[in-house]
């Protein structure tokens, strides 16, 4: 007797499913948008010595680019290096063509710093551990 029933597990980590499922969602959102790919592009300052002061990781698709992790280095904060970051990014968008940038932040991270530099908030989500909420960003690059 053999059980033809699908098997339901719950474990760790799965490289393996997450990339198929990376892959068929991609191919969905294909198919629904017209929007073949999205480009993962990074941005990242280096110290005279090689250590990293800071990066940015993001993504384009179709004209929206999106900021994925930006972050600086402690002893290189209120120095600039985020809003540079941030620009090389944007810049970095335009020229893949898009017209959009979205980002989002903790609000214990730096939700005033995109306000400052030109990010309409769009949304809040509440639930995050702590009491914090994630602020959802949204920029027109004109």
């Amino acid at each position: 007797m053999t059980n033809d029933e699908p098997v339901l597990r719950t474990g760790d980590a799965d490289k393996e499913l997450e990339d198929l499922l990376d892959e068929r969602l991609t191919e969905f959102n294909s198919a629904v948008t017209g929007v073949v790919e999205e480009t993962e592009f990074s941005v990242r300052v280096t110290a005279a010595d090689g250590e990293t002061i800071g990066g940015l990781t993001g993504s384009t698709w179709g004209d929206l680019g999106s900021i994925e992790l930006l972050w600086v280095h402690e002893d290189h904060r209120h120095a600039g290096w985020g809003a540079r970051l941030l620009q090389a990014a944007e810049d970095e968008a335009r020229r893949r063509g898009c017209a959009r940038m979205t980002v989002s932040s903790y609000s214990f991270q730096a939700p005033d710093f995109y306000a400052r530099q030109g990010y309409r908030e769009t949304g809040r989500l509440p639930g995050i551990p702590g009491g914090h909420e994630d602020v959802y960003f949204l920029k027109e690059l004109s």
